[in-house]
C-alpha cells in the first residue's frame, strides 16, 4: 500500500511542479525588469559612494526610474484613459513626482518597490489559480489504448495521447497508473483513491460494470475500462472549469467596495494637495517628500488584496474536500444559513435500499408479486425501483418490456402489459379516490400502513387491474457520521433543521430520532418541499436546500443556498445546485458553513488592516515622519501582512483529512475475535 500512496503523491506532486512552472513562466518578464532595475539602482548607490560628482549617482538612478517607471505610468494612463482614477495614478505621481525634484534615486526606490508590490500581487493571483488547478490537474498525458489485430484478431496494446481517447475506447489501467478518462469498468477490479475528485481518502472499491473518474489513482488490480467521457468532458475537466470559473466571480462584499473606490483618488490627491499648499511655505525642501509619501502609502494594494487571496485560499480549501463552489457570491452567503432543509433519501441516508419484506396477498406467490413490480420499476432510476429491479434480477425473474410506462413524481408507475395495468407507489396515492382501488385494496393498504411489521420499513404497493397485489418493504441505511454532523449544526447556531421524505411517518420518525432531528415532515411531495423553502424564507430564515439534485430541482431552485450531495458523475447534481458535494460525506455540510464564516472574517481583518495602514501612515507621512522609501517598504509590508494572513484558510479542513486518513487505518488494525 506505500507503494501506491506514493504513486498517488507523485501524480500530485507533477501535478504541483507543472502549475509552479507555468507560474515562472509568466512572471519571468516582470522579475527580469525588477532585477535590472534593482542592479542599476546598485551601481547608483555605489557610484555615490565612490564618486563626489552627483552625476555618477543621478545617472544609473534615472535609467532605472525610466525602466521600472514606465510601465507604472503606463498602467496610470491607460486608467485614466479608461475613465478611472485608480492606484496607479498614485503610483505613478510619486515615481513623477520625485524625478522631477531631481531625486532620481528616491524615485528608483519607490518604483522598484511599487513593482516589488506589484510582481507580488501578480504573483499571489496566479499562484492562488495554480494552486487550485493542481488539485485538479491530474490526468495523465497518455493512455493505453486497447486495440484489436483485426476481425477476431489478438488485442494489442498501443500508448496514445490522453486528449485523443473518444468514447467507446477501451484502456487498460494497471495497478498505479491515474485513469486517464471518465468510463466503465469492462473487466477487471480494483480499488481505486478517488481523493482528487471527491476528497475522500478512503478508495473505493471497483468492479465489472462500476463506474471511474479520470485523474483518480488505480491502487491494487488492472482494470480494462471503456471510455464514456474523455478531456474537457470529464468530470475533472467540469470540475477544474467550474472552480477557475467560480474563482473569477466577484463576492457583494467586493462589490460594496468598489462603491466608494470611484471616491478614493480623487479624496486622497485633495488630501496631497493641501498638505503640499501649507508645506511648501514653512519647508519647500521637505514639501515634495511628504507628497510622495503620502501619495505612495495611499495605494490600496491591501485593499485591493483583501478579498481576492482570501476567496481563493477558501476555495482551494473546499476544493481539496470535495466540495465544488460554483460562486464566490454563495461561499459568502453559506455564513448566514439559518435553516437548512435535508431531503432523506441519499443525503442522510446512503439512498442504496434494499428489500426485505414481501407481503403478498391471498392467492398470490411471492415471485410473482416481485415480478409485477420490477416490470414497472426496471425503467425507472429512482432509488426504490432501483432497489426493486435488482431484487428482480438476482432472483432471476423473466421481465418482458411493457407497452406502456409513466413515471408520476412523487407518487409512483404506472404500466401496460398483456393488456392489464399495473400501479407501483404509495399506499395515499393508490388509495386516492379517482385511482379506482376496490374497497379490499384499501382496507388492505390502511392495514397494512399500521401493521408492526412494517414500523420503520419504505413501504411500495403493487396494484393490478385495481385489485391489490402486495406490498414490498424496502430498508435504507443512514450514512455515517450523518447525526455527528447534524449535531455539529446545531452547535453552530442553526436555528431549524428539518427532515423531509417521501416516506410512511415511521420511517421519518426512526430517522429523525437516530439522526437527532426534532423537526420532521413526512410523505411529501416535490412541491411540499418547495412550499416549505418558502414558507421558511418568509419567516426572515436564511435557507438552504441538501438534496440529491435530481427530485429536488424546484426546492433547490428556490433556495438561498443550494447544495448537491453526492455529485461525482451526476451532471444534474453537479448543474443544478450553487454548491455541489462531490462525495456523500455530511461533515462536509458544517465545513462549509464555518469556511464561509471564517473566508468573511479573514476579508474583513484584510480590510481593517489596509485601511488603518493607509489611515495612521497617511497622517505620518503628511506630518513628515515618513519619507518616501519607508512609505514604499511598508506598502509592501502591508501587503505581505493581506496575503499570510489569507493564507491561512488553505488549511481549513486538515482537520477532517486527519481524521479520514486515521479511520481507515483503525478498522483495519482492529483485530477480528474468533467466535
Amino acid at each position: 500500500m506505500d507503494a501506491e500512496t506514493s504513486a498517488h503523491e507523485r501524480d500530485r506532486q507533477t501535478a504541483a511542479e507543472k502549475a509552479v512552472g507555468d507560474v515562472d513562466r509568466r512572471m519571468r518578464v516582470p522579475f527580469v525588469v525588477m532585477l535590472t532595475g534593482a542592479t542599476l539602482l546598485g551601481c547608483s548607490f555605489a557610484a555615490g559612494a565612490i564618486w563626489e560628482k552627483p552625476l555618477y549617482a543621478a545617472l544609473p538612478a534615472a535609467v532605472a526610474t525610466a525602466l521600472l517607471g514606465t510601465p507604472l505610468v503606463g498602467l496610470a494612463l491607460r486608467d485614466l484613459l479608461a475613465g478611472r482614477a485608480g492606484m496607479h495614478a498614485l503610483v505613478a505621481l510619486a515615481v513623477v513626482g520625485a524625478a522631477a525634484a531631481g531625486r532620481y534615486q528616491e524615485s528608483a526606490v519607490v518604483a522598484l518597490l511599487m513593482t516589488l508590490s506589484g510582481v507580488l500581487e501578480k504573483r499571489t493571483a496566479i499562484g492562488a489559480e495554480a494552486s487550485i488547478e493542481s488539485l485538479i490537474r491530474l490526468a495523465p498525458t497518455r493512455a493505453q489504448r486497447l486495440v484489436a489485430a483485426g476481425p477476431g484478431g489478438a488485442v494489442h496494446e498501443e500508448t496514445v495521447e490522453a486528449q485523443s481517447l473518444r468514447a467507446g475506447d477501451v484502456v487498460r489501467v494497471r495497478p498505479g497508473d491515474t485513469i486517464p478518462a471518465d468510463g466503465v469498468v469492462r473487466d477487471g477490479a480494483s480499488t481505486v483513491n478517488q481523493a482528487s475528485i471527491t476528497g475522500e481518502s478512503l478508495p473505493a472499491d471497483k468492479d465489472r460494470g462500476d463506474e471511474v473518474f479520470g485523474g483518480t489513482v488505480n491502487l491494487t488490480g488492472a482494470l480494462d475500462i471503456e471510455v464514456t467521457k474523455a478531456g474537457r468532458d470529464t468530470l475533472l475537466g467540469r470540475v477544474k472549469d467550474l472552480i477557475l470559473e467560480a474563482e473569477r466571480t466577484r463576492p457583494p462584499i467586493l462589490r460594496l467596495v468598489d462603491q466608494y473606490a470611484a471616491w478614493y483618488t480623487p479624496t486622497i490627491l485633495m488630501l496631497v494637495g493641501v498638505v503640499l499648499f501649507f508645506a511648501l511655505r514653512s519647508d519647500p525642501e521637505a514639501a515634495f517628500s511628504r507628497a510622495i509619501s503620502m501619495l505612495v502609502v495611499a495605494c490600496p494594494s491591501a485593499l485591493i488584496l483583501a478579498t481576492p487571496t482570501a476567496i481563493v485560499a477558501g476555495l482551494s480549501a473546499a476544493a481539496r474536500l470535495g466540495v465544488l463552489v460554483k460562486s464566490v457570491a454563495t461561499l459568502e452567503a453559506a455564513r448566514s444559513i439559518t435553516a437548512i432543509v435535508f431531503d432523506k433519501t441519499g443525503t442522510l441516508t446512503s439512498g442504496v435500499l434494499s428489500v426485505t419484506r414481501l407481503t403478498p396477498v391471498d392467492g398470490v406467490d411471492g415471485v410473482e408479486l416481485l415480478r409485477l413490480a420490477a416490470l414497472a420499476t426496471q425503467d425507472s432510476r429512482h432509488p426504490v425501483s432501483r432497489a426493486v429491479t435488482d431484487m428482480a434480477r438476482r432472483a432471476r425473474v423473466p421481465l418482458e418490456r411493457p407497452a406502456r410506462f409513466e413515471e408520476l413524481s412523487g407518487r409512483g408507475l404506472s404500466i401496460t402489459v398483456d393488456g392489464s395495468e399495473i400501479r407501483v407507489g404509495r399506499g395515499s396515492w393508490l388509495t386516492a379516490p379517482d385511482a379506482g382501488l376496490d374497497l379490499a385494496g384499501r382496507e388492505a393498504i390502511d392495514a397494512a400502513q399500521v401493521n408492526p411489521e412494517a414500523e420503520g420499513l419504505s413501504m411500495l404497493y403493487v396494484v393490478r387491474d385495481r385489485r391489490l397485489v402486495g406490498w414490498i418493504g424496502l430498508e435504507d441505511n443512514a450514512r455515517p457520521g450523518a447525526a455527528a454532523a447534524v449535531n455539529r449544526l446545531q452547535g453552530m447556531g442553526i436555528q431549524r433543521l428539518v427532515l423531509l421524505t417521501g416516506d410512511r411517518a415511521s420511517v421519518a420518525r426512526r430517522v429523525a430520532e437516530q439522526m437527532h432531528f426534532s423537526e420532521f415532515k413526512a410523505e411529501v411531495l416535490p412541491h411540499e418541499k418547495l412550499e416549505m423553502v418558502d414558507a421558511l424564507k418568509a419567516r426572515g430564515y436564511k435557507v438552504a436546500v441538501i438534496g440529491d439534485g435530481v427530485n429536488d430541482a424546484p426546492a433547490l431552485a428556490a433556495s438561498d443556498v443550494s447544495i448537491a450531495m453526492g455529485a461525482a458523475g451526476s451532471d444534474v447534481a453537479i448543474h443544478s445546485a450553487s454548491i455541489a458535494l462531490l462525495n456523500s460525506n455530511l461533515d462536509r455540510v458544517p465545513f462549509l458553513i464555518d469556511l464561509s464564516r471564517r473566508t468573511i472574517a479573514v476579508i474583513r481583518q484584510n480590510l481593517a488592516v489596509g485601511a488603518a495602514f493607509i489611515a495612521v501612515f497617511l497622517v505620518l507621512a503628511g506630518a513628515g515622519y515618513v519619507s518616501p522609501v519607508a512609505a514604499a517598504f511598508l506598502h509592501v509590508a502591508s501587503g505581505l501582512v493581506v496575503i499570510f494572513n489569507s493564507a491561512r484558510l488553505v488549511r481549513c479542513g486538515e482537520d477532517i483529512e486527519r481524521a479520514e486518513a486515521v479511520s481507515p487505518r483503525r478498522a483495519a488494525e482492529t483485530p477480528v475475535l474468533p467466535g
